[in-house]
């Protein structure tokens, strides 16, 4: 059975060097057959949280809104391109992450975290490990850590460098496990209801 997994990314930066890490996760799991999306939380625009999607009366959540939370309910697992601000989460994700609640419980979540130091955004890892798991996501073990994004990733998505190697080297193992999770919670919600 096809997985179907959405990547979310979310700078509003005019010079992004993070999209370069998730046009990669892109490509990559495409060529293990997987049915991938990019949603980009920019490219989405939606207002700073007032209501959360479950808060609006039925049909009468902003389109934008309602698209997504039709796509998040219809997934089977989720990529977060993680950007660290100042040791923390990048607003414009968070932001996004917040509109809804319900629609990511049962499903798992990987993290793929970045900087332009060297420490590869490993703090936001950190919180948003808290955050997912505290949504209802089964956050896996497996990350993706890279530092010098602007080094390691080319315009394309293209692994270079030393830093490109350890992305690609590393690669596999995080797909593995998400696949493994994935498959494991699809079987799971179609043998047995959520508890609720």
């Amino acid at each position: 059975m096809t997985n179907r997994v959405l990547i979310f990314y979310g700078s509003y930066r005019s010079n992004r060097q993070g999209i370069r890490l998730a046009d990669y996760l892109v490509r990559a799991l495409r060529e293990r057959d997987a049915e991938v999306e990019l949603i980009d939380a920019r490219a989405v625009g939606l207002p700073m949280l007032d209501r959360m999607y479950k808060e609006y009366p039925p049909g009468e959540a902003p389109e934008a809104l309602e698209r997504l939370a039709t796509k998040i309910r219809a997934a089977d697992a989720f990529i977060f391109v993680a950007g660290e601000y100042n040791w923390g989460q990048q607003p414009g994700l968070k932001n996004l992450t917040d509109h809804f609640l319900e629609e990511w419980y049962w499903r798992p979540a990987a993290i793929a975290s970045y900087s332009a130091g060297r420490l590869a955004g490993a703090h936001a890892s950190v919180a948003w490990h808290g955050t997912l798991s505290e949504m209802g996501m089964v956050v896996i073990s497996s990350t993706l850590s890279v530092g010098a994004i602007g080094h390691a990733l080319d315009e394309h998505g293209a692994p270079t460098g030393d830093g490109g190697a350890a992305l690609a080297q590393a690669f596999p193992r995080f797909a593995d496990d998400l696949a493994w999770w994935t498959a494991a919670a699809r079987e799971q919600r179609a043998r047995s209801a959520p508890p609720y």
